[in-house]
């Protein structure tokens, strides 16, 4: 974590959180990786911004067939071949949970805002005026998934 971040987060932390949401959601087990994240690749990245005593946000990455499968978990259907509005409200919905589940180590009164996804190939997302204060890669049963933290600046 960078020295300047303001975050009392803890990796271990950030383990539990989404080791439990993944287990409790999708029934699945899931372990650090040290994997790096394709950040150049066709991708699905779900985000959720938290705003109050810290700004940030909490975004989760994975390759499309992940997010497929992901989907076909947590709603208990059969995957599908592509990334269809279920597979991106699951994806948003799973960053839902690991942001609100967050905010709980972090101050009191943050705000989660609703999620968003985006995904395919050549875009590029940047939440302005923030750093980076950790990516976390998590091996699943359907491949690699990231979670990555952003620190924005204090309110006036």
């Amino acid at each position: 974590m960078p020295a300047d971040s303001k975050l009392q987060l803890h990796e271990q932390d950030l383990n539990l959180v989404v080791e439990s949401v993944f287990a409790t959601m999708m029934g699945i087990e899931v372990r650090p990786t040290t994997q790096p994240c394709p950040l150049t690749a066709n991708l699905v990245t779900a985000g959720v911004y938290l705003t109050g005593e810290w700004n940030g946000a909490a975004f989760i990455h994975c390759l499309p067939q992940q997010a497929c499968g992901l989907a076909a978990r947590f709603l208990e259907l059969p995957p599908v071949a592509n990334v269809d509005d279920d597979v991106r409200d699951v994806m948003g919905e799973l960053t839902n949970m690991v942001a609100g589940n967050l905010k709980c180590t972090l101050c009191p009164g943050i705000r989660v805002s609703v999620p968003s996804v985006v995904d395919g190939c050549g875009y590029s997302l940047r939440v302005c005026g923030t750093h980076l204060v950790c990516q976390s890669g998590f091996e699943t049963p359907d491949g690699a998934v990231w979670v990555t933290l952003v620190e924005g600046p204090e309110t006036a």
